[in-house]
This record gives structure tokens, C-alpha cells and sequence, in this order.
């Protein structure tokens, strides 16, 4: 076996059959990458690709057995992303029609939902749309204007939009195809709010038209994603029947009494929102698998492309033979491997918690957690890589014909929805200080340092999937000032976890100060939020580089293995870089070991650089799929 299939088959990890499954079933020219700018045309375009996908049994895997799916979760993440290597437009349709729309009705209803609508919307007899977002509130969900009213003589809920930033906005299906919303509202009995409910609202008849009371717009052109229809809707008055609530958290009999397993409204609505985290995971893994098409077209095209005589040369050389180009694509080519491991792990915790009877609440919760933080850094990486391919590829990469910018604008939104990046990295901040913030009140300096150096340290190591590993590698550091350390592996993941421990420890030692000095809770979470942000980052950081040095452990090929270690050195030497100004102030790294860590990053590019074509080869990005007409074959 080649050292690229060697590549592919370790970074696609337990989903390798299922990543090769999909790479066979999108090898046909329905699914070939195009460029449709024309609304109408890209819509029919994805519509009649989801239907081909149908067909062929493809969303039977997001649906569990007894609703007339295959139960597999894994399945459906990794063939969602898969499609993102196609078509970003299908990826994010299929993600709300079977995904969104689709987990609403599975996970927050009931028997009387699952035999009435699963089949029909898996099959594609059924169009949906998740009606969430409103012009008004995106991330603060809980404070959704939109209502659903119990009607005690008719016993019905009247849906309404009060206001006008109460609109549901962005809502992909909404403008054309969808004829049915799962819509959240705020459920009110006798004039008081039971929180947030998801609920099944018909928004259109089978000839396309708003039904009574429906009104829905069309966002039109957007920066990018031409197939999918994203709307809006208003609702006035609109009658729906009582059973049409998504009843499994919360329920109303018909004498309108209301009635929950959870009494607790916030604990309610965060386990109702959280069994819905798997369409913020397949986000994430979508961009990352968008950004693995950008790379390998970019670098493919660096081997090709000459620039500048070569002194004493008639030949002119490969771009991707100067250093700084190489400095350009490798360290994002290492980030998309870290990140792809990571994913991995994700989708194996996601993939247990979701086919499990009795799953543990505080795993959910770290899920949720790592949900959010992975989904922040795939597509902001996402972001910023397919940007720099673009700007790699010169004037070439500005072509349409040759893909970038397409991937680029429709790869943008993904940075907002499901969560802005912003919100979700301050979500990871929390879930590691809450886990001791109450033990924190009241203690002294002393006291609190002592509690922290162990706390912290903990929350830090524990959260892991290859312990035995990562201690045995951390027993290696090597802290000295030789430059041949810094390619130590325990040195450093022992950079990465110092960095973290102390970002959180100082991170809650300040919030405790700013609660002292100010009245406002907001106040004091505000002033210290760009440091509560850092320490969430470093996290992410840290889980990441845990995931890659796990990953490199199940490749069976001593010399891909090698390779990964370089590349793995490239992907934590970049990220100490990248925050290289507090590793200094902090004296973490002294000038001279500061700046041996830009020799180290450049001696790892060199290494890399007759590997090239198998890393981004190794990515599995299938040769048909890539869709830029300047590469040569």
C-alpha cells in the first residue's frame, strides 16, 4: 500500500469504510463540483440531487431502527460531510432536511410524531425546514420572541410572531421547498411561559402556497450556497392541533395542564437543545472536508506551476519549492490533519452517546462542550485556509472554473450558523470553570491558588482519549534550552497543557475579583471575557494535538508514521507560534528559543516538501471531486 493510502486510511480512522462508501457513491455526474450562480436553477439542481440520494437509501442512517432508519450516527455524519467534498449547497440542504428538521421530529418528539412523519421526510414526501433563528434572537434561544398560545376550547396552539424582529430568519427550505417548520416558541398556557418548545407547523400546500396565516419571503442571493432556499416566515394567529407539540421534554394535556419529566426550566431547555448537537458536528466536519478540497487543489497546483529562473538554470521553479509558499500551505495541510483526528473522536463520542439506552449526563455534557469548541475551529480554520489557497493560486485561484472562490463563499456562513464562533468558544469557557466555580466562593488567595494548581490540572488531563499514551509521552520532556527540544513531543503537549492550566486557573482567579469589585454579573464577566475566550482557545488547542498524537498511534506503517510525527511537530510548533507573545511574556520561552521556533517550523517544511502530493493526497479528496480546471491529470 502507497504511503498517501496509508495516509488516507489512518486519518479517516473507524469511519474508513464508511468515508470509502461515500467516495464510491458520489463517483457519478449528478454530483460532480459545478458552478450554478442562478437561484432557480442551483434549488432544482440540489432538490434532484437529495432525491437521487433518496433513492439510493442515503439518510436511513440519521434515523433509528425502529423509526425505519439503520441506527448508524457515525453513518450520517461522515456521509453528510462527505458531500461537502461535492457540493456545499446539497451538504447543507440534506443537513436541514434530514438532519435538522429530521432530528427535531426524531429526538424532541414522540410515537404519535415518529409514525406520522419519519418515513415521509426520509423518503423526501415530506419537505422541512428548522424554523429556529429569528431576525431578533439567533444564539440566545431561550429568549425567542415567536409564541404558540394553548387555545383551551378548541385545544389547539395559536402560533404567532408578535413583533417584527420575531421573524424566523435565515431558515434554509423556508423560501420554496419546504412545506413543513419545526418551529421554536415560547409555549404559553393562561398567559405564562413554560420556555421554549419545538413544534410542527404546515407552512405551505401541496401547490407551493403560504397557508392561512403563513407568510414566507425569500432571503434571495447570499454570499454563497445558491441551492439552498433560505427564507423567511411570519406566522399570524395560525392555528396548528395540540398533538402537533414535540412532546418529549414537555407536554400539554387537553384541559391544558402542563407536564415535564424536568421541572427545572433551564435544565428543560439545555437538554431539549442538546440532543440536537449532532448537526453542529457535522458542520464542523463539513468545513473541515470543504478546506481539504482547497488545499489539495492548491498544492497540487504549486506542483505544477513554475515561477522565476533557478540561478545557473534555464528552468524556472515550482512555487511550491519556496520556502515561503511551503510556510503558506503546510502548517494549514498539519492543522487539517490535527483537526481531522479530532473529528474523528468526536463522532466516535457523538456515535455513543446517541446509540446509547442510558447515556451519562455529564458526557453529554462534555460532548456539547467539544461540540462547540470543534465546530469553532474547523470552520474558522475553514475560513482562513481556503482563503490562503485562493491567494496561493494567484490569479488562477480567482476563477470560478477553478473552484476556490466558490468554496470560500460558501464555506463563510459556516463560521455563524449553528452557533457563531464567538458564542461557542465562550460556551467551551464556561462548561471548564463551571465545573468548580462554586467551590471557588469565598476562599482566599491562598487557599484558591492551592485549590486551583489541582482542580485545574485536572480538568485539563482528564478529558482524553489515549491517556496512557500522552503520559508516557509527557515523561519524556525535555524543558531546556537546546532547539532539538522543541521537537520533543512531551515538551510539547507540556507547552499546550501549561498554557490551558494557566489561562483557567488566572481566568477564574480574575472573574472571582471582578465579582468583588462589580455589582453588575454581566460587568465582571465582561471585563474579563477576552481572557475567559484565550483560555477556551488553548483548550481547543490542546484537545486537538491529543487527538493528532492518538491518531498517529493507530497508523500500522512505520514510515507513514514518521511523516505524521513531522507533521504532527509542524501542527503544535504553528500553534506555538501563533501565540508565541504569551509563551513569551510568560517566560514559557525565552528570545533565543522564541526564535528557534521559526527555524524548527521551517525545517519541518523542508522535510515535508518531497511528501507534498501524498499529504494532500492522503486527505481523500477523490481525484473527480476536486473541480478546477487548471490541474493538470
Amino acid at each position: 500500500m502507497a504511503i498517501a493510502d496509508h495516509l488516507r486510511k489512518t486519518l479517516d480512522g473507524p469511519w474508513h469504510e464508511l468515508r470509502e462508501k461515500s467516495r464510491v457513491d458520489l463517483n457519478r455526474p449528478e454530483f460532480l463540483p459545478h458552478y450554478t450562480p442562478d437561484l432557480a436553477e442551483a434549488r432544482a439542481k440540489a432538490l434532484s440531487q437529495m432525491q437521487l440520494l433518496a433513492a439510493e437509501g442515503y439518510a436511513g442512517s440519521a434515523f433509528s431502527v425502529e423509526h425505519g432508519g439503520t441506527g448508524n450516527v457515525a453513518g450520517a455524519v461522515t456521509s453528510v460531510e462527505m458531500l461537502a467534498m461535492s457540493d456545499l449547497s446539497l451538504m447543507v440542504k440534506a443537513g436541514v432536511q434530514w438532519g435538522l428538521f429530521g432530528g427535531a421530529i426524531e429526538n424532541l418528539g414522540t410515537k404519535r410524531h415518529h409514525d406520522l412523519y419519519v418515513k415521509p421526510l426520509i423518503d423526501l414526501d415530506l419537505l422541512g425546514c428548522f424554523a429556529m433563528t429569528e431576525t431578533g434572537h439567533g444564539s440566545d434561544v431561550q429568549e425567542l420572541e415567536t409564541t404558540a398560545t394553548y387555545d383551551h376550547e378548541t385545544r389547539e396552539f395559536v402560533v404567532h410572531s408578535p413583533t417584527p424582529s420575531a421573524r424566523k430568519d435565515y431558515i434554509g427550505g423556508a423560501a420554496q421547498h419546504a412545506r413543513v417548520a419545526a418551529v421554536f416558541a415560547q409555549l404559553v398556557i393562561d398567559g405564562e411561559s413554560k420556555g421554549v418548545h419545538c413544534f410542527v407547523v404546515p407552512i405551505r400546500d401541496e401547490d407551493g402556497k403560504d397557508l392561512p396565516g403563513v407568510t414566507t419571503s425569500d432571503c434571495g442571493y447570499k454570499g454563497g450556497l445558491p441551492g439552498v432556499d433560505n427564507g423567511r416566515i411570519m406566522f399570524d394567529q395560525v392555528r396548528i392541533p395540540r398533538e402537533n407539540l414535540l412532546n418529549k421534554y414537555g407536554d400539554v394535556s387537553e384541559h391544558g395542564n402542563y407536564s415535564s419529566a424536568i421541572d427545572n426550566t433551564n435544565r428543560r431547555f439545555f437538554t431539549m437543545v442538546g440532543t440536537l448537537v449532532r448537526g453542529r458536528v457535522t458542520v464542523g466536519g463539513s468545513a473541515a472536508a470543504a478546506t481539504k478540497v482547497a488545499l489539495t487543489i492548491a498544492t497540487r497546483y504549486a506542483l505544477q506551476r513554475r515561477q522565476f529562473n533557478a540561478p545557473k538554470s534555464d528552468e524556472e521553479v515550482l512555487i511550491m519549492d519556496y520556502l515561503a509558499h511551503q510556510r503558506r500551505l503546510f502548517p494549514l495541510i498539519a492543522q487539517s490533519y490535527a483537526l481531522g483526528f479530532a473529528q474523528n473522536e468526536l463522532i466516535g463520542k457523538l456515535h455513543k452517546i446517541q446509540t446509547s439506552d442510558d447515556a451519562d449526563p455529564h458526557e453529554q455534557r462534555e460532548l456539547e462542550g467539544r461540540a462547540a469548541g470543534l465546530k469553532a475551529a474547523n470552520t474558522e480554520h475553514a475560513t482562513r485556509a481556503i482563503q490562503e489557497c485562493r491567494k496561493a493560486c494567484g490569479g488562477a485561484g480567482y476563477l470560478t472554473e477553478n473552484r476556490l472562490v466558490a468554496l470560500k463563499a460558501d464555506t463563510d456562513v459556516f463560521t455563524t450558523f449553528e452557533g457563531d464562533n464567538v458564542v461557542l468558544t465562550q460556551l467551551v469557557a464556561k462548561e471548564l470553570l463551571t465545573g468548580y466555580a462554586d467551590e471557588i466562593h469565598g476562599m482566599s488567595p491562598v487557599e484558591w491558588m492551592k485549590f486551583a494548581t489541582v482542580t485545574v490540572g485536572d480538568l485539563v488531563k482528564k478529558r482524553t482519549a489515549a491517556i496512557q499514551i500522552l503520559q508516557t509521552i509527557i515523561d519524556t520532556r525535555q524543558d531546556n534550552e537546546e532547539e532539538g527540544s522543541l521537537f520533543n513531543r512531551g515538551t510539547q503537549l507540556g507547552m499546550f497543557e501549561d498554557r490551558e492550566e494557566y489561562l483557567l486557573s488566572t481566568a477564574a482567579r480574575r472573574l472571582q475579583g471582578a465579582s468583588k469589585r462589580e455589582d453588575d454579573p454581566f460587568d465582571a464577566f465582561n471585563f474579563v471575557q477576552d481572557h475567559v475566550l484565550h483560555a477556551a482557545r488553548a483548550h481547543i488547542d490542546r484537545v486537538v494535538l491529543e487527538a493528532f498524537i492518538g491518531g498517529i498511534d493507530t497508523c500500522a506503517d512505520p514510515e507513514t508514521k514518521e511523516l505524521l510525527n513531522d507533521l504532527c511537530d509542524l501542527y503544535a510548533l504553528s500553534i506555538i507560534d501563533e501565540d508565541k507573545a504569551w509563551f513569551m511574556e510568560h517566560r514559557y520561552l525565552s528570545v533565543e528559543r522564541a526564535k528557534a521556533v521559526t527555524r524548527a517550523i521551517n525545517d519541518r517544511c523542508r522535510v515535508l516538501r518531497p511528501h507534498a502530493r501524498e499529504l494532500v493526497d492522503g486527505l481523500g479528496v477523490p481525484e473527480y471531486l476536486l473541480g478546477a480546471a487548471m490541474l493538470e491529470h
